[in-house]
């Protein structure tokens, strides 16, 4: 198990669906740059959200940047530009982001990125959640995929329940 980066959104939607307590069990130890924890704790963010932060769990750390960020990145928000940066910095394997732009630079630059459904859907692998509840709860946020994808993995993950149903 190893240490995850994460950007601001999957934090966020994983608060307000209740969520959280799959991270460290999936992750250990989740990592922040300094503009994520800003990012939560900013005035437009959800009370719930800057609650959270205000007081975080102990798996979650914030780690400031050695070095300043990429000027490549500015066209991103800063806890997307940090987030990467950070990932970077510490050669981490895995980063926790949703935007598409973000994601795409990640990927370019050899990181490999998870985001909110696929950590629900790990979580849900190894018993931790129930995949339909999870999506349900992220359903009634503002939260944006693909319906289809969202189908997609509730089918695999029913795939999935029977197999390991037949095992036991």
């Amino acid at each position: 198990m190893q240490s995850i980066v994460a950007d601001t959104t999957p934090l966020n939607y994983l608060v307000l669906i209740q969520a959280t307590d799959i991270l460290p069990e999936l992750y250990r130890t989740v990592l922040i740059p300094p503009a994520v924890k800003a990012e939560l704790a900013h005035a437009n963010t959800p009370a719930v959200v800057r609650a959270w932060i205000s007081q975080p769990p102990p798996w979650l750390e914030v780690v400031s940047l050695k070095r300043p960020v990429d000027s490549a990145l500015e066209h991103l928000d800063a806890g997307e530009r940090e987030a990467i940066s950070l990932a970077s910095e510490l050669q981490a394997i895995l980063l926790l982001m949703d935007e598409r732009d973000g994601v795409t630079i990640a990927r370019h630059r050899g990181l490999k990125v998870v985001g909110t459904l696929a950590a629900l859907d790990l979580a849900a692998a190894h018993g931790l959640v129930d995949l339909q509840t999870m999506f349900d709860r992220l359903r009634a946020t503002t939260f944006r995929s693909p319906v289809r994808l969202m189908v997609s993995m509730l089918e695999q993950d029913a795939e999935r329940k029977k197999r390991q149903g037949g095992r036991q």
